[in-house]
């Protein structure tokens, strides 16, 4: 019994050891490298912020323009550098404040005012790290193509 009772510590502990170690992976580089592999494959026109955001301008819009506290309506499409879709809104989008949602998307609408469309590219430091979430692996770099249809 006390056998089977330490097998089972040293599994958790592993485990846990294991858990710790995988978050604390740092995907910067391999990021960097499939972003800008992306932006070669599909032959965008990027700029890269200095956290590390690239995002392409296809339209900037002429309206009021959000800072990282407004509360925004954005119609969206999150993909992987597969091009597989992991989440997408309606044409009408969704409101939400910018304090609300990932790091990357805080930074990123607000190079855009209302009107403003493009790309926002953004590296796992700026999304969901290395745990991942809900469906999205940790270390995934996240694409957004975004209309920002209003500043509310």
């Amino acid at each position: 019994m006390k056998f089977i009772y330490f097998s089972l510590l040293a599994v958790l502990f592993i485990s846990c050891k294991n858990e710790k170690n995988a978050s604390q992976i740092d995907f910067t580089a391999k990021n960097q490298a499939d972003i800008e592999k992306y932006i070669a494959d599909n032959n965008l026109n990027a700029q890269k912020s200095t956290s590390g955001l690239h995002y392409v301008v296809n339209e900037r819009g002429n309206g009021a323009q959000p800072d990282a506290f407004s509360n925004v309506t954005v119609a969206y499409k999150g993909y992987f550098t597969d091009k597989s879709v992991f989440d997408q809104s309606d044409a009408e989008g969704i409101s939400f404040g910018l304090q609300e949602v990932i790091k990357g998307w805080t930074e990123g609408i607000a190079y855009f005012k209302e009107g403003g469309s493009g790309i926002l590219l953004i590296p796992s430091n700026l999304g969901y790290g290395p745990s991942g979430r809900n469906g999205i692996p940790g270390g995934a770099v996240l694409i957004f193509d975004i209309n920002l249809i209003s500043v509310n």
